[in-house]
């Protein structure tokens, strides 16, 4: 038998027999967390592949994530198998992710009680100590759509059809098969950390490890607006008679869409008309934030915004606290000696504050704008002057965070958070999560206005998320007001831009795994014009 030699991430090398899977090699190397998969010139492998020819392999966990992206998926697959244990007719969607957890709700004959979640997470927590395998399979797509059709599960079989493969990457729990746009765990021992948080009205919050929390479960903080306000969404959806994708794509084959972009971009709007009502009935109100994270459409929030209060007889002024970043050799650096651009520091504070405190005292003020390519501000004779009908409108990072403007009393204040939640699932089981959506939407809006190539936008990415948690999450539940600025239709659209894009990342870049991942989600989405798209709409700040 002939024997390959295996040389490990730190350094240490063992042979073994050749076609031995990476599972059994994995045990030869322990790790503090649960090995996920397999890492071999920078692309991610199950851990059923088999090792033909001696190799470097990096194992990977939760902690990175490739790692995360799994965990997840065999979390879900660990609950939908644990639910139909107990409650076999129960029908389990997973609705989106939320703020470190997934929202899943099971739909079932009687209303869930929290004993019921209680047999449930012993049921998981059963299938865990049990190290259940899960098979994966190559599988023809005809035989696919005749399995989604015989579990009537529809809209499957439809995705399944717009595949343009052959074959399906399928796999089996016990006697579940089901399919995700990840790789999957070895056995259900992987998934040894969760919790699940009961919500009421048949919804359940997974909560698992993530890439920032250093493998352990962090605490789940319910936003009940942010999870209200898309379900209004998803009720919209249903109302368009569009509830996943399939019938998406049904629209752009039939040449429907460009009415269904129509009434999506009118709900958008309808959105700020009533943040607009909201202000104006404020009567103190003389400063308006906009805060939301990375590539959720501030600025275009804000323009929409402004000319809809324009129309109602105001002159509001907008700022961007992007244009009061510190100099770039002036940013505050991170505990890695990275610069931090997502913490409050990183804005000109004295700065910042001193040009508002001058607007508000009826002071004529030079804003800045911000140069990013040589990272420093400039003042190009940009003025502004508050009048008796005005408004600011500020739109930023930390627009939530007092500490942005402290001396300003709460009843001046008007708090806006939008949250980019895209309402068309994929499926039951599988939906694009708003961490995805909006890194696809920067990584197209990054090459387009800064050239930036993929990998640089996915290595800050990682950064901004962990920015994200620190500086905007915690502040959310301040928020006066929460507006959506996913547009169902989006992802088809972005899908032209970024498919090339994501398509240039080799296979000697350490984002190449993330790169075809992101693909893979994409391909079964039909491509839509941009054309179609409103000069005016959220999506034209990131496809131009």
């Amino acid at each position: 038998m002939e024997n390959i030699t295996i040389t490990f991430s730190n350094g240490k090398t063992k042979e073994y027999e050749k076609n031995t899977d990476f599972y059994t090699i994995s045990l030869d190397y322990p790790m503090e967390n649960k090995i996920i998969a397999a890492k071999v010139n920078n692309e991610i492998f199950p851990l059923d592949t088999k090792a033909t020819k001696s190799e470097t392999v990096e194992f990977i966990d939760v902690t990175s994530l490739a790692g995360y992206k799994a965990y997840q998926s065999g979390l879900k697959y660990l609950f939908l198998v644990a639910v139909s244990k107990i409650y076999p007719d129960a029908d389990v969607h997973f609705l989106h992710s939320v703020p470190r957890g997934i929202l899943s709700e099971v739909r079932m004959t009687h209303n869930l009680t929290s004993d019921d979640v209680s047999k449930i997470k012993g049921a998981m927590a059963d299938l865990v100590e049990r190290k259940e395998r899960i098979y994966r399979y190559n599988m023809e797509v005809k035989d696919a759509n005749k399995y989604y059709l015989q579990v009537k599960e529809d809209e499957k079989s439809k995705n399944i059809q717009s595949i343009p493969n052959d074959v399906v990457t399928m796999y089996r729990l016990e006697n579940k098969l089901n399919y995700f746009y990840t790789i999957m765990p070895y056995d259900t021992s992987a998934m040894n950390r969760f919790e699940l948080v009961f919500l009421g009205r048949n919804r359940i919050v997974l909560v698992c490890p993530n890439v920032t929390s250093g493998a352990n479960v962090p605490e789940y903080v319910h936003y009940e607006n942010i999870v209200a306000n898309f379900m209004a969404s998803k009720q919209w959806l249903r109302r368009m008679q569009v509830p996943y994708l399939s019938q998406m794509n049904q629209l752009v084959s039939g040449s429907k869409v460009k009415d269904f972009i129509t009434s999506n971009e009118i709900l958008y709007t309808e959105d700020l008309i009533k943040a607009s009502d909201k202000i104006i009935s404020m009567r103190d109100v003389r400063i308006v934030l906009i805060a939301g994270p990375s590539s959720s459409g501030k600025t275009t929030t804000m323009k929409r915004l402004s000319a809809i209060l324009r129309s109602r007889g105001y002159e509001p002024i907008g700022l961007s606290t992007d244009d009061f970043f510190v100099d770039r050799d002036e940013t505050p650096k991170n505990d890695l000696g990275e610069k931090d651009y997502e913490c409050l520091q990183a804005i000109d504070l004295d700065l910042f504050n001193k040009t508002l405190q001058d607007l508000l005292n009826g002071k004529e003020v030079e804003l800045p704008e911000y140069d990013f390519v040589n990272g420093v501000k400039v003042f190009e004779g940009k003025k502004a002057k508050l009048k008796d009908n005005s408004l600011l409108l500020i739109e930023g990072l930390h627009c939530l965070n007092d500490d942005l403007i402290p001396y300003i009393d709460q009843k001046y204040k008007f708090k806006i958070y939008l949250s980019p939640f895209i309402p068309l699932n994929i499926d039951r089981h599988n939906y694009i999560s708003t961490l995805d959506l909006r890194l696809i939407r920067r990584i197209v809006r990054d090459n387009r206005t800064r050239g930036k190539k993929v990998d640089e936008t996915i290595k800050e990415w990682q950064l901004v998320r962990s920015g994200e948690e620190r500086y905007i999450f915690p502040y959310v539940y301040q928020a006066d007001m929460i507006i959506n600025t996913a547009l169902a239709y989006e992802v088809g659209v972005l899908k032209v831009y970024a498919e090339p894009l994501l398509y240039s990342v080799g296979i000697d870049s350490v984002y190449f795994n993330e790169a075809r991942r992101l693909i893979y989600y994409l391909q079964v989405f039909l491509p839509i014009p941009s054309e179609y798209v409103p000069k005016d709409s959220v999506l034209r700040e990131f496809v131009g």
